[in-house]
């Protein structure tokens, strides 16, 4: 990981420290099945990333306090729901390397899994009377089910536009990580103004985000799902609707073909290839970009009475990860 995840890890330490002891405790169940399976997604944690949008956005404007714990657990409680359910959804067996909790559990308790979690942050928010925290993800939660359902629909078809794609991105994976934001400064601040402009900056960061991710596909490092993962399961992410859109009319059949009957390993290397000299990776690059410095430029207008840099670092490591 590069050295600036680090400096971020290392200066939130005692308080992620603090935020996983009060996720845990959020997950607990009397039901023995439960409680063992909560065990298992707590030990096979993720980096984080959202929880420590939440605490480094409360962090600017104020001192974290119980209500940023809350919701940074309130966030990670919905983004493990959201996991658990796109397992099921994508039939995928694996998630951050290990077996994922449909492959060893299967469907049925997978999506009740999912539910009970959601249900855990919601109840958390309810306990404490918190119906700030409860507007904002209950929004998301709306958010990142259309786009679900959006991709489905249409991300599989051949003529989906960049715009049907931004759309589906910021409702699946955008609205999260701009709750994350509003929740953390809402948490120490009330300014509507403010909560606003950190929420439009989460989003932007969230669509740099999910790019990210989509590049993925086309390169080499490890980060938890093969290669050309999503072009086997004919996702048109950028890169490739790019490719699509601005190539010659025998390379746009080429690649066609490819995503309707390609099968091998060969073809989607092939397919790969082809998306990289047709420039879809670079143009996909620049967009992230793009939307990293938008979001920069938002954050950096926002008075706040601490300096961003911890933040700025994590929305730089969020483009520049390996995994």
């Amino acid at each position: 990981m590069p050295s600036n995840f680090d400096s971020v890890k290392k200066y939130l330490k005692p308080q992620l420290h603090e935020f996983e002891k009060r996720f845990r405790e959020s997950m607990r169940s009397q039901v023995p099945l439960l409680d063992t399976i909560m065990t298992y997604i707590v030990k096979r944690k993720g980096k984080q990333i959202r929880p420590m949008f939440v605490l480094l956005s409360a962090d600017l404007f104020g001192e974290i306090n119980e209500k940023t714990f809350r919701g940074a657990s309130l966030v990670e409680l919905l983004h493990t729901a959201t996991l658990v359910h796109d397992d099921v959804v994508d039939e995928a067996n694996y998630r951050r390397g290990f077996l994922s909790i449909n492959a060893l559990w299967k469907n049925k308790i997978a999506v009740l899994v999912g539910d009970y979690l959601l249900s855990k942050g919601l109840l958390l928010s309810l306990k404490n009377e918190e119906f700030d925290f409860l507007k904002i993800l209950s929004h998301a939660v709306e958010q990142m089910s259309e786009g679900e359902l959006l991709q489905l629909e249409k991300a599989r078809k051949i003529d989906t536009s960049e715009d049907i794609y931004f759309e589906i991105i910021q409702k699946k994976t955008a609205s999260l990580l701009s709750s994350s934001c509003t929740i953390g400064a809402a948490s120490v601040i009330q300014d509507q103004e403010v909560l606003k402009k950190m929420a439009v900056f989460g989003e932007k960061i969230g669509l740099a985000f999910q790019i990210k991710d989509d590049l993925f596909d086309y390169g080499k490092h490890s980060v938890g799902k093969p290669l050309a993962n999503d072009l086997k399961d004919k996702k048109l992410t950028l890169p490739l609707l790019y490719s699509l859109r601005v190539s010659s009319s025998s390379t746009k059949k080429e690649i066609i073909k490819i995503i309707k009957s390609g099968k091998s390993n060969k073809d989607f290397s092939r397919l790969i290839e082809i998306v990289n000299r047709e420039g879809g990776i670079q143009y996909a690059t620049n967009k992230m970009n793009q939307f990293r410095e938008e979001g920069l430029e938002i954050l950096n207008a926002i008075p706040q009475t601490k300096n961003t840099s911890y933040l700025e670092s994590l929305v730089n490591f969020v483009v520049e990860r390996k995994n």
